[in-house]
Order: structure tokens, then sequence, then C-alpha cells
């Protein structure tokens, strides 16, 4: 059993990954994501956060990619948010990636695939009913989510407080936060297009 499960994994394409911020790294990290690249056959070396999309430029990524290439990484993939660039066209050029290399753009922010989760926002809100039409339409998601449990529950997430987005991203994980269901959103192609970008990969 043991040799075959070395076979396995000296047969997985090994993954590095490079990221804006601290809850894309705890996603990426999480067991649920891990369990998704097991599936597909794939191995994550490391995830990198570059610690804000500022970072993410040539001469930053150019690091990254070397310590993750000598971890034993043979495809990099970055993820990183829209925000408030005109499309994802120039958010590419300015990161400037390797053409070998993957990068997703979260429109317009990395919770948009939150919203677009429906079992796990109707846990969340404790609502069966709920379900989010146009999640990468807001311009600001983790305040769109913040409003909806005001309005639900009639607790946020602390706005301005430290802490309050990583609070989020392990709250959603406690509730089983499925990137594969929020993939299939008809309107979460971000999402979609990350799966579907790594199931090419097995």
């Amino acid at each position: 059993m043991a040799l075959k499960c070395i076979r396995r994994w000296h047969t997985m394409v090994k993954i590095g990954f490079i990221c804006e911020g601290a809850t894309e790294a705890i996603l990426l990290q999480s067991k649920a994501f891990q369990n998704i690249l097991s599936t597909l056959n794939l191995y994550a070396v490391n995830v990198i956060n570059a610690d804000g999309c500022g970072n993410l430029l040539p001469h930053n990524i150019e690091g990254y990619i070397h310590s993750l290439e000598r971890a034993g990484a043979t495809k990099i993939v970055i993820l990183t948010d829209l925000d408030t660039d005109a499309c994802v066209t120039l958010t590419k050029e300015r990161i400037s990636a390797r053409p070998q290399d993957i990068v997703i753009v979260a429109r317009k922010q990395i919770e948009a695939w939150f919203l677009a989760c429906t079992t796990s926002m109707q846990k969340l809100l404790n609502d069966t009913a709920f379900n989010f039409a146009t999640p990468e339409q807001e311009a600001n998601p983790f305040k769109t989510i913040n409003n909806l449990l005001l309005n639900k529950t009639g607790r946020g997430l602390g706005l301005g407080q430290t802490g309050a987005k990583i609070r989020l991203i392990r709250r959603f994980l406690a509730l089983n936060l499925d990137i594969q269901e929020a993939a299939k959103h008809p309107a979460c192609p971000s999402a979609r297009y990350l799966i579907d970008k790594l199931t090419s990969l097995k």
C-alpha cells in the first residue's frame, strides 16, 4: 500500500502557487483545496503569499518562481484579484508572468467565489433559500457578505478590524467551502477558469 502511494506521488503533477494575500493562501493550503488537487492527480509543493498585489511584479515573481521550482514544481499558478483594474488583460500585463505560467484573476476579489458557493452561504446565513445571482459584479464582495450577515443575523464581520478577512475564510472552510461548487455557478467564470486550468494539468 505504501509503495502504491509513493508511486502515485511520483506521477502527480507538482504545482507551485503564488498568491497575493492571506485569504488566498489559507484557501490554497486548506484540506478542501488539497483534496481537489489530489482528485486531479496534482500536488502543491508550496504556496507563497506575496502579501499584496503590489508585490506581484516581475522582479518579485522571478524569485518566487525559482523557489518553487527548486522545491520541485513543474507548473506555476498565480492567483490574484482584479480589484480596480479595468480588465483581466491589464492585471496579467502588470504581473508579466512567463507564457508557461497560469495566471488566475478573481473578479473583483476572491470573496466573490464565496458568494458563488451557495451551500456555504446558506449555512452561513441560515437561509436554505439563499442564492446570489451575480457574485462577480460586486465591487467589494467582502462588504456584501458582511451586509448580508448583518441583515440576516444582526452580526457582521467586524469591518476594519485586524484579521476580519482571515476569520471569514476560516469560517467558510469550517462550512465546507467548495471552490468546485463556486466554479459551477453560472456567473462565476473566474472560479471556473481556475478549475478548468487545474483539470487541464492532470
